[in-house]
């Protein structure tokens, strides 16, 4: 049984929907890259039509300024939408400036908050030291993009854990999975929540499948392939 809270990931308003009716998914997450991607071409208007089915599960929707005041007027608007919405600050802007004031200000004003794109212990420290406790929030470290650099993930996302331990109602999220087995790791050290994009959620009927089926499997893959393309020898 894991206790790590399932997050689905994703901007098509059909999988969101379809991921939202699922008991497993305990909450939702988006972004402008994933919204580009599904050619959502009006950012709020696409929020507030997905915020009219999913009122019930957390949803965590990003502002889109790089000027912190900027963010702070966006953010406010952005919690305005609904009561299970949290809202995405960067750590920083594309400037390196950091975001930790504009943190403490929106947590000050109840205003629920995911942080995003962090990648280091030094960001969770100061990000803990930004927030509020009694305020619920997230904390998004990208776990898959500090592997895509040689690193282990593991050890820096168990120290994470215990630095947000100084915030209870702060959650860690392990975000930007790259395989079903990372949800395994996030639940072995604690970690609250992890982001899973839909290619990996199609996985999960494979937990605990038998290995010498799919080995048979993966062979009838590579001879039906062959077929179907006409090779010959």
């Amino acid at each position: 049984m894991l206790n790590v809270k399932i997050f689905a990931d994703g901007a098509d308003k059909t999988s969101m929907l379809e991921m939202y009716s699922k008991p497993y998914i305990k909450g939702l997450t988006t972004n402008p890259t994933l919204m580009k991607k599904a050619s959502v071409t009006d950012y709020k208007a696409f929020c507030k039509e997905i915020l009219k089915s999913i009122k019930d599960k957390p949803i965590s929707i990003e502002v889109l300024s790089d000027d912190i005041a900027e963010m702070e007027r966006q953010a406010m608007e952005i919690a305005g939408w609904g009561e299970n919405v949290f809202v995405k600050i960067p750590v920083t802007n594309t400037k390196r400036d950091t975001c930790y004031s504009l943190m403490h200000k929106l947590a000050d004003q109840r205003v629920k908050l995911n942080i995003t794109a962090v990648m280091t212990l030094d960001q969770v420290r100061d990000i803990a030291a930004a927030l509020i406790p009694g305020v619920p929030s997230f904390v998004s470290m990208f776990a898959g993009r500090i592997a895509d650099t040689g690193r282990d993930p593991v050890p820096i996302m168990a120290a994470a854990v215990e630095q947000l331990k100084v915030v209870p109602t702060s959650e860690l999220i392990w975000a930007s999975p790259r395989e079903l087995l990372n949800i395994f790791q996030a639940d072995a050290i604690g970690c609250q929540v992890i982001t899973v994009t839909h290619d990996i959620l199609k996985k999960l009927s494979l937990i605990g499948f038998d290995l010498e089926d799919f080995s048979l499997d993966t062979v009838k893959m590579f001879y039906n392939d062959a077929i179907i393309a006409g090779y010959t020898l």
